[in-house]
């Protein structure tokens, strides 16, 4: 099927510069990767990827970490940011 439709987009010049060299490593243009991620979702019938309620989890975790310091628990504040850092570079967040 011709591809007549066009989609224009505004992005951050950072980050298409970042997705373009990834890209670049499959042999792929943004534009392929963004056709492969509408296909597929057209072919599931919604987002090729799971979506976490990020927001809710950190402040249950800051709420877990309130009552911890309230039953006299406690951690160096470094210590927690470093855990919150790593699981949101392990998509945990």
């Amino acid at each position: 099927m011709a591809k007549t439709a066009s989609l224009y987009i505004r992005i951050d010049p950072q980050v298409k510069a970042d997705v373009e060299a990834i890209y670049a490593q499959f042999g792929m243009s943004v534009t392929d990767a963004i056709n492969v991620f509408l296909y597929q979702s057209r072919n599931i019938g919604g987002l090729p990827f799971e979506l976490k309620p990020a927001k809710e989890e950190l402040f249950a975790m800051l709420r877990e970490g309130r009552e911890a310091t309230k039953r006299g628990e406690k951690r160096p504040l470094g210590d927690v940011f470093n855990d919150i850092r790593e699981d949101i570079n392990n998509g945990e967040l």
